[in-house]
């Protein structure tokens, strides 16, 4: 009986064991930013690095729409209202920022789009960011210190000893580790 023939090999690396969750949505968030507009999907993705912390709070960026003839593009973004005549202050800055993502002057023009905390489908998103974590326990990390130094007890060295220290301490504090 003859063997088929191998499958030829794929163009894409084949990923073993734990594959990050991001690399999972990476086609459908580029196919949804295409959409909109949204070439580098970083821009949306990592909007307060973008920006900053004080404008990703209260902003959004909803499109990029860009013109038929001449260079530039126009951001939409989202903005409660009440933010609107700061923001409004600052979008020069912002378009500064936006075009250093894009490492050329892709945005010309940023214009606003005004909306209530509640209002429509796309300012029903709260514009505060992740919760704090929790502070760590005192008595835990004074246990794990301790059990970090006795493990890199015997090297001599302080800045290897220090490095020793500091891999303990993932080593144990992984959610994994049983």
């Amino acid at each position: 009986m003859a063997r088929k023939p191998a499958a030829p090999p794929s163009s894409q690396p084949r990923m073993r064991g734990f594959e990050p969750a991001f690399s999972l949505m990476t086609r459908q968030l580029r196919h949804a930013g295409e959409a909109r507009g949204f070439a580098v999907s970083r821009l949306i993705t990592h909007w307060a690095e973008t920006v900053g912390e004080d404008l990703a709070r209260v902003t959004r960026p909803v499109k990029i729409g860009w013109a038929r003839e001449g260079m530039g593009a126009t951001l939409s973004l989202l903005v409660n209202g009440a933010h609107a005549p700061m923001i409004s202050m600052q979008l020069e800055r912002i378009r500064e920022r936006v075009n250093a993502v894009y490492g050329y002057n892709a945005i010309s023009r940023i214009s606003l789009t005004q909306t209530a905390s509640d209002g429509f489908a796309e300012g029903q998103a709260q514009f505060s960011g992740p919760a704090a974590p929790a502070p760590p326990d005192p008595v835990a990390e004074a246990e794990l210190a301790a059990e970090a130094r006795s493990k890199a007890e015997g090297v001599s060295d302080p800045g290897l000893r220090n490095a020793l220290e500091q891999l303990a301490r993932n080593i144990l504090t992984r959610p994994d580790r049983k």
